[in-house]
């Protein structure tokens, strides 16, 4: 698995025979996968890390971050052993536990194991004013950001689109853009609607608004009703009236929640130093972006959550008596 001790650190310490060779030997490695780094998964995974490092002296881990393709591919790397940690989609989680979804040719992953959930995600569905695009209906013979393989908004978009009784084939164009590249192409009229999934706000969604004339579609009528009534996972959202430019009124939306996880293979002492640097630090945690300011412990430790919890973060919630 990815999680490592360095070897190298130690060998060169012992042979140079210094006293701290078995601290530095003892140093721990976790590397959390995120997504793009205009979304919201890159800096909460970096919020958690920094919580983490902060403590090291105590616990000897250090913690970085990785930008990468999303859920999905959080998921499969997990599994691989290639990455520790992971910030997933809800939806995600419970696909890659029982090999369903974009997860049916893996088969079911047993060992994924749950920590905690933390922000919604609702869906942002972005059009150019000037596209003639007023709900998800007109983006038919359009050019739409259907997002990359491999990341949740892509299972999301085509759930979106399944209930909206849409495909990719109705588009004049179905790009599979990353979220760092969607409100370029948007605003330099390579697309004209993008369909992303972010906690609130998020960059990605910021700079689109912000930089050209874009409107945030809402999501309703009787397609979403049966999507949400069909699909737990989920749930209705509201986006803000005025957080976004051009955007004044709340924007009805739905999406499932960010949830972090890993696998059962990963160590119970490294998991329960994750989960107590986050909660032992919780008001901190909530001021390192603005999708965390409503968090509240009692949720996170359920919502969202379809993988048993790890023993070690069990273990964690035991002591506090939330378990």
């Amino acid at each position: 698995m990815a999680f490592k001790q360095n070897m190298f650190a130690a060998i060169a310490l012992a042979s140079m025979g210094f006293a701290g060779a078995a601290s530095a030997a003892d140093q721990q490695f976790i590397t959390i996968g995120t997504g793009g780094v205009t979304g919201v998964y890159y800096p909460t995974g970096g919020a958690i890390c920094r919580l983490v490092n902060k403590g090291r002296k105590e616990h000897n881990i250090r913690c970085s971050v990785e930008s990468t393709g999303g859920s999905v591919y959080n998921t499969r790397t997990i599994r691989a052993g290639e990455l520790d940690f992971g910030v997933v989609q809800s939806d995600v989680q419970a696909a890659g536990l029982a090999g369903t979804g974009a997860f049916e040719a893996d088969g079911p992953f047993p060992e994924l194991r749950a920590l905690f959930s933390v922000h919604p995600e609702p869906m942002h569905v972005m059009a150019r004013m000037d596209s003639g695009i007023t709900d998800v209906a007109s983006m038919a013979g359009k050019k739409v950001n259907i997002a990359n393989p491999g990341s949740g908004t892509r299972v999301l978009a085509e759930t979106l689109l399944n209930y909206s009784g849409l495909s990719s084939d109705d588009f004049a164009l179905a790009a599979e853009l990353k979220s760092s590249e969607q409100s370029a192409a948007l605003c330099d009229g390579k697309i004209d609607a993008t369909i992303w999934a972010a906690g609130l706000p998020n960059g990605s969604s910021q700079e689109a608004t912000s930089s050209c004339d874009v409107k945030i579609l809402a999501l309703t009528g009787e397609g979403i009703d049966k999507l949400l009534a069909e699909n737990k996972a989920y749930a209705a959202a509201t986006i803000p009236g005025g957080m976004y430019p051009n955007n004044p009124d709340d924007i009805a939306s739905w999406g499932p929640k960010a949830t972090f996880v890993t696998s059962a293979n990963t160590p119970d002492e490294v998991v329960y130093a994750v989960v107590s640097a986050v909660f032992e630090n919780f008001d901190d945690f909530k001021k390192l972006h603005p999708a965390f300011a409503r968090l509240k412990e009692s949720e996170m430790i359920v919502d969202g959550l379809s993988a048993d919890i790890h023993p070690g973060a069990m273990k964690y919630y035991a002591e506090r008596g939330w378990k």
